[in-house]
């Protein structure tokens, strides 16, 4: 017979859960901006408010123009295929590489290239606060 605990047995208080929806929601909607301007990268357009904007309407959310610009302003500093490459490569789990990359050896980037990558990714983490 399985013991049914409360939040209190699990340190988790009802303020504190409310908190983390509250953090979750603003995430999710901050991703919707996001996933406009991964759509318009995408599909070859330009990431300009305006274009953000029509995504958005589309999508049926309502546009906070606030973020529109800081969304806009934060993408014109990242290069985003370079920032997928990196997250792609970040996400891997061990031992799950490529067949055709088994036989090669890891390639040691230039400390310039590095430093641009977490640029890119900071650029982006920028935009999650």
């Amino acid at each position: 017979m399985k013991r049914k605990t409360k939040r209190s047995d699990r340190g988790l208080s009802e303020s504190h859960i409310e908190k983390r929806i509250e953090e979750i929601s603003e995430v999710h909607k901050q991703m919707k901006y996001v996933y406009a301007a991964m759509l318009l990268h995408s599909s070859g357009q330009k990431i300009s408010e305006d274009n953000v904007k029509k995504v958005l309407t589309a999508a049926g959310v309502g546009v906070d123009e606030a973020r529109v610009k800081s969304l806009v302003a934060a993408m014109s500093e990242v290069n985003i295929d370079e920032a997928i490459k990196a997250a792609s490569v970040i996400n891997v789990p061990a031992g799950s590489a490529a067949p055709a990359a088994e036989g090669k050896k890891e390639e040691k980037k230039p400390v310039d290239e590095k430093k641009k990558e977490e640029e890119a990714l900071a650029g982006l983490g920028a935009l999650f606060g």
